[in-house]
């Protein structure tokens, strides 16, 4: 299973035709935490595994359920779980699911890590980030998740990998 993950580009769309444009293809789905602010009838909105944050006003749903190879993928914003607070609420919204893999955005810093047997990976924004790796520009992430392992990449909006930001996991 690989799969891109990008959020928070609050209506930046050229960055994800972008992203789109050079992914499509090679990876088993390109997924969006949000925030995005497209219209419906917008064509890439068919292409991605698009939830609806906090600033999107068209009627996308709430969170995404996805099985690739076995590995079963939640979407979510986090706006809901209330991630700007911790993880523990969206912790406990993925155990309930019985996902492995937890992708969302809203705090605009990304982030890797695993917890009870659940990956969990913020992209961070690709148009606004925020925090230590704000300088970078701009991030989404790229996981490559084997029978027990994932390596999560991260690559800035010129997608070149970031080197530094390159994490292994053990289920």
């Amino acid at each position: 299973m690989k799969i891109v993950v990008v959020s928070d580009n609050h209506g930046d769309r050229e960055i994800i035709q972008k992203i789109v444009d050079h992914y499509e293809g090679k990876v088993d789905g390109i997924f969006h935490c949000g925030d995005s602010e497209f219209k419906q009838g917008d064509p890439l909105i068919s292409k991605l595994h698009l939830v609806a944050g906090n600033m999107d006003f068209e009627p996308f749903a709430d969170h995404d359920l996805t099985t690739i190879d076995g590995h079963t993928i939640l979407t979510t914003h986090g706006h809901h779980q209330n991630v700007n607070s911790g993880l523990l609420t969206l912790k406990l919204y993925g155990r309930s699911l019985g996902v492995d893999i937890v992708l969302f955005g809203h705090t605009h810093q990304l982030g890797a890590e695993m917890e009870d047997g659940m990956l969990f990976v913020n992209p961070g924004s690709i148009s606004y980030p925020r925090g230590q790796y704000a300088p970078i520009g701009g991030t989404f992430a790229v996981i490559d998740g084997k029978q027990d392992t994932y390596e999560v990449q991260y690559y800035d909006r010129q997608l070149s990998s970031i080197d530094q930001l390159k994490f292994h996991f053990s289920s």
